[in-house]
């Protein structure tokens, strides 16, 4: 797992990317057997369902940056008191 949390921190528009597009072949996929809709507007909804996922992606890689980010660093002002 760490190895994967480490690729992705390294390559983070790769990341997105291959999310979107996995999404937008999965919804094409799911559509195509579930609804009877032109190929168009099967596209239009496979581009929604992934940009939905992806602000979802890019909202929690946030999140975490921000939890990581807090957690590792201290208030300097803690550090220089001598109460």
């Amino acid at each position: 797992m760490e190895a994967v949390q480490s690729w992705v921190s390294e390559h983070k528009l790769t990341s997105i990317g291959a999310v979107w597009a996995s999404a937008i072949g999965a919804s094409l996929a799911y559509s195509k057997t579930r609804s009877p809709l032109k190929p168009s507007l099967r596209l239009i909804h496979a581009r929604m369902h992934a940009q939905a996922l992806t602000l979802a992606v890019l909202s929690g890689a946030a999140a975490y940056h921000y939890y990581e980010q807090s957690s590792t660093t201290t208030d300097p002002r803690a550090a220089t008191r001598t109460d």
